[in-house]
């Protein structure tokens, strides 16, 4: 199978069967039968979701924890969609926004599907669906921190942090994107080095930021503070379970999980969400210098990193599948989970 071979091809055999025995696959996908040597762009999206997941798992204890609890139950999580935080202004050589985004999910099949306004934290947010299999496919909830809208202070103290960013994407890879997007597929060779350079563009791309810039971001945005430490990398992945009510309610019984005290609700009525809150990491700082990387010492403090998510989706009313949607009330709600 395809999917076998990309995977450990990306993270080793081990580590490809760990993934494979703790994420469901999309049963479409499952049951493909592929030419020999080919990757699709479902698969390969899938593959990057898998991939992203494993790193997210490696720096969230606690996420990891719930999913090989989950594994220990025989249930595979289903992997609903992963959150990125960008910035929406001068970043180096990075292109600004969803748009840095933008260019390695729409070859792989993705489309925007909806913008949400996320004013109380000066952002937006951009939803990308599948095309192919829009309901088996993890979504992406991509924000934009919205930079003009923040104190001159703090303007600048963005411009200092993120100014420099470089931009992680390659030019081969971006030619393998342009490969995949006008032909659906990719030898499997290929696709392991488009789905490896994708995977480059969902971390942090800009230096050590200074602490004082750090600290004065979080005044403003503990949004943009975050973006600060971890840039691009996965905010959060999300399980997508039968009843969130349940689980909160089991997970609470239980105790011992820093699970949200409330469940987000959707206006719809239709989408519940709620999460762990971030795990604490270790960050570097610098002390002071002049923006351009020299300094004048570097200490280490502990910020929020990312968290793990569980959301329910209940069936539109006309029978159509589930309601994908998302819900800027509700993101909001979540995205307290990386403030201090």
């Amino acid at each position: 199978m395809a999917m076998d071979e990309l995977l450990a091809a990306l993270v080793g055999g081990d580590r490809a069967n760990r993934l494979l025995s703790t994420a469901l696959l999309p049963e479409a996908l499952a049951g493909e039968e592929q030419p020999r040597g080919q990757v699709d762009r479902a698969t390969a999206a899938v593959a990057l979701g898998l991939v992203l997941l494993d790193d997210l798992l490696d720096r969230v204890h606690s996420g990891a924890r719930y999913v090989d609890a989950q594994r220990d139950v025989r249930r595979r999580i289903v992997l609903d969609h992963g959150a990125v935080r960008t910035v929406d202004g001068p970043t180096g050589a990075l292109p600004p926004g969803a748009e840095s985004l933008r260019r390695v999910l729409v070859p792989l099949g993705y489309e925007e599907s909806g913008i949400y306004p996320l004013d109380r934290i000066h952002m937006t947010g951009k939803a990308f669906t599948h095309r192919d299999l829009p309901e088996g496919v993890l979504q992406y909830f991509v924000s934009e921190l919205h930079v003009d809208r923040l104190p001159p202070s703090a303007q600048e103290a963005v411009h200092r942090v993120v100014g420099s960013s470089v931009d992680p994407l390659a030019p081969d890879v971006a030619g393998l994107l342009d490969r995949l997007a006008a032909r659906g597929r990719l030898p499997l060779d290929d696709a392991v080095r488009l789905v490896r350079g994708a995977a480059r563009c969902f971390g942090r791309h800009h230096p050590d930021p200074r602490l004082d810039d750090y600290e004065l971001l979080l005044e403003h945005s503990a949004e943009m503070a975050w973006i600060a430490t971890e840039g691009t990398a996965f905010n959060h992945a999300t399980d997508r379970v039968p009843d969130v009510d349940a689980l909160a309610v089991s997970l609470w019984q239980r105790g011992g999980w820093p699970l949200k005290s409330t469940v987000e609700r959707s206006g719809s009525g239709r989408v519940h969400q709620t999460a762990l809150h971030a795990d604490t990491v270790v960050r570097r700082f610098r002390l002071s210098g002049d923006g351009g990387g020299s300094s004048s010492g570097e200490v280490e403090r502990e910020v929020p990193g990312s968290f793990f998510e569980f959301i329910s989706r209940d069936p539109l009313p006309d029978g159509s599948g589930l309601d994908l949607a998302f819900d800027a009330a509700n993101a909001q709600g979540i995205f307290a989970m990386t403030r201090r």
